[in-house]
């Protein structure tokens, strides 16, 4: 009976700190959202509001930007452009890494494990004078190109664990039965990357639909940008939109945080799937 009193007491802790680790890390996210429903008054009130009447004049008045769905457009199509990029690349040549044999086959892991560590932002200007030379500044394509780079090194380097982790003796089992090694990939091992490709699926379009620092250097012309630079539409010489700015940072979030639900759902479906197939 004490060991049991002991094990509940320590739950119960465990549970408290989770519970305020928890909410320091939600109450951001909370007062964005619920200052985003104030009207330009509550927010800028010395002390904080928490009862208020709600509106949606705030989310009216970030979305009437011009150009805003040129905005949407853009990032949509830079982040998935980048995501699909990097996941064929990293398909093919995470297979190799973990399954071949091959001289230098060590020093590619290692540029990718370096590539994957280093800071982009060190690379804007040299990605500006690249830009600029071959006449791509203000270019969609050239920015989904960029963004792909970013991200592939991750997708490599997850997708090689996760291919690496699956048992050669299916991928064998599958060829003695009269599979090619393209269809044992496909048949056998692909069923079982499901888990892999969400999760860098999800670590790639949280990558690319952030990034801001390339799209602030490369794109100047307001049609070619994305929605990171619609966020500072709302900052002008005579003070700042604050009610504006969170509902345009809560639409911001919304699309990453709809992924992230439903790629983590599919992951576990995938999992559990793969694992049945094999």
């Amino acid at each position: 009976m004490r060991t049991r009193k002991k094990l509940t007491a320590g739950a119960v802790v465990k549970n408290v700190v989770a519970l305020v680790v928890a909410a320091v890390f939600v109450f951001p996210v909370y007062w964005m959202f619920s200052s985003s429903l104030k009207p330009q008054h509550e927010i800028l009130t010395k002390d904080p509001v928490f009862l208020f009447k709600p509106t949606l004049e705030n989310y009216g008045t970030s979305t009437s930007v011009d150009l805003f769905w040129t905005y949407v457009r853009n990032s949509l199509t830079v982040t998935l452009g980048a995501v699909l990029l990097a996941l064929l690349v990293a398909l093919a040549a995470s297979f190799a890494l973990a399954r071949m044999r091959f001289r230098g086959r060590k020093g590619i892991i290692l540029v990718v494990m370096m590539a994957q560590m280093a800071p982009w932002e060190v690379m804007v200007i040299a990605m500006y004078m690249i830009s600029r030379e071959n006449d791509l500044l203000n270019s969609i394509p050239m920015l989904t190109a960029i963004y792909f780079v970013m991200v592939l090194p991750f997708t490599i380097w997850t997708l090689r664990g996760f291919i690496a982790a699956v048992p050669v003796e299916l991928e064998e089992a599958a060829q003695i039965d009269g599979c090619t090694r393209g269809q044992a990939f496909r048949k056998v091992i692909f069923p079982l990357l499901a888990p892999g490709l969400m999760s860098t699926s999800i670590f790639g379009f949280i990558t690319a639909w952030n990034e801001f620092a390339m799209i602030l250097m490369l794109n100047k012309d307001r049609e070619s940008q994305t929605l990171t630079r619609w966020l500072t539409e709302f900052q002008t010489a005579f003070g700042s939109d604050w009610g504006a700015t969170m509902a345009a940072s809560t639409l911001f979030a919304l699309p990453v945080l709809i992924v992230f639900i439903f790629v983590q759902r599919k992951a576990v479906g995938g999992m559990t799937a793969g694992a049945v197939k094999g």
